[in-house]
């Protein structure tokens, strides 16, 4: 059983500092910056070509992304907050501005710049969309905390 608690280790975006990436139009990165690169834990070559879900944490509604693809697939820019996963399991906030890249008249690529959220508006945000995964997913985070000598004794699924 692992016990690492890294997904709760907060990696703030320092301020004046964008994170920028592109995608193809199916979400698969095509560019990053060296910020993003260091926030998210990854290498540059490590993102390139993977689909940008590669850092989706599980605590992000999936009506926030339906929302966001119907958003900039109609034309428009999307803007929101977003809770991201590092490479380590770890996460960050961001706010993001994504939108189309149009060349000659034709869509060819989105892009995304993301910016630090303040502290009082991410524990806002996380209490938003835990009541949005609740009623929406029927999913809760929850937080166990077992003794030791027991933690061994138990497999993933006897938690529930």
């Amino acid at each position: 059983m692992e016990t690492s608690f890294d997904m709760f280790i907060e990696t703030e975006v320092p301020e004046n500092e964008l994170i920028i990436s592109r995608t193809d139009l199916k979400g698969v990165i095509t560019y990053v910056n060296e910020t993003f690169a260091h926030i998210s834990g990854y290498e540059p070559e490590e993102l390139i070509g993977k689909p940008h879900s590669i850092i989706r944490h599980p605590d992000m509604p999936k009506s926030a992304f339906k929302d966001l693809w119907e958003t900039i697939q109609a034309g428009k820019t999307w803007e929101g907050y977003v809770k991201n996963l590092r490479k380590d399991r770890g996460y960050y906030w961001v706010y993001a501005r994504i939108s189309q890249v149009v060349k000659d008249g034709k869509v060819v690529e989105y892009k995304s710049l993301r910016e630090p959220v303040p502290r009082e508006k991410r524990i806002e945000m996380q209490r938003l969309y835990d009541k949005m995964r609740s009623e929406e997913e029927g999913t809760s985070r929850v937080v166990i905390y077992v003794r030791n000598e027991d933690l061994e004794k138990l497999k993933p699924l006897d938690l529930f």
